[in-house]
């Protein structure tokens, strides 16, 4: 396992030290690990949505596309039991 090294403000412990108290994360190392895994997820979820963006810039819905996913999900909702 990669150990990773790095110095934080005393009022970024401090906020660390205090979810560590009420439980929210079990120690600092857990607290650097979650928010890294969020950082990268988050990430990782905008280099997918700029992807997408740039598809529908390259290759824009027709109208005929459109026009069929409005009437799928008007159908879809009007099948609901409410």
């Amino acid at each position: 396992m990669t150990q990773l090294v790095t110095r934080i403000d005393d009022s970024l412990a401090a906020s660390v030290d205090e979810l560590v108290k009420e439980g929210v994360v079990e120690s600092r190392s857990d607290a650097v690990r979650r928010g890294l895994a969020v950082l990268i997820e988050q990430t990782r979820r905008a280099h997918t949505a700029d992807a997408i963006v740039s598809g529908y810039r390259v290759r824009p819905q027709t109208d005929e596309e459109l026009a069929w996913a409005e009437e799928a999900g008007v159908r879809m909702i009007s099948e609901e039991p409410w």
